[in-house]
């Protein structure tokens, strides 16, 4: 079982970068595969990135493709999302979520553990 703990999140202007940080306890923290998830008010949840347990292997969304950077440190039991020129369509509270031995896993369905959420505020 693990625990997640997002953080970073804020309010930036249009154009601006943000990194969020999840934060996992519990052991066996690098067998779970990790992703990103948005929600936007009256929006259904979105996937925004996915690392898998072997971390070479990333996904994303169309959405932020070219913008958004995951990346996880097993050492320090925490995943990032490096967020790059930040839109007002970026908005939205984002949850880290974990499945174990999971291989970029981009459906929220299909995800065992997660975070309470952070808000991001991209104002334009």
């Amino acid at each position: 079982q693990v625990q997640l703990v997002e953080s970073g999140g804020g309010v930036v202007q249009a154009g601006e970068s943000l990194t969020l940080s999840c934060s996992g306890s519990g052991r066996s923290f690098s067998n779970y595969g990790l992703g990103w998830f948005r929600q936007a008010p009256g929006k259904e949840r979105e996937f925004v990135a996915a690392i898998s347990w072997i971390a070479a292997n990333t996904d994303y969304g169309n959405s932020v493709k070219g913008r958004f950077t995951i990346s996880r440190d097993n050492a320090k039991n925490t995943m990032y999302l490096q967020m790059n020129s930040l839109k007002p369509d970026d908005t939205a509270v984002y949850y880290c979520a974990a499945r174990f031995f999971g291989l970029n896993v981009n459906r929220a369905d299909d995800y065992d553990y997660w975070g309470q959420g952070t808000q991001v505020t991209v104002s334009s």
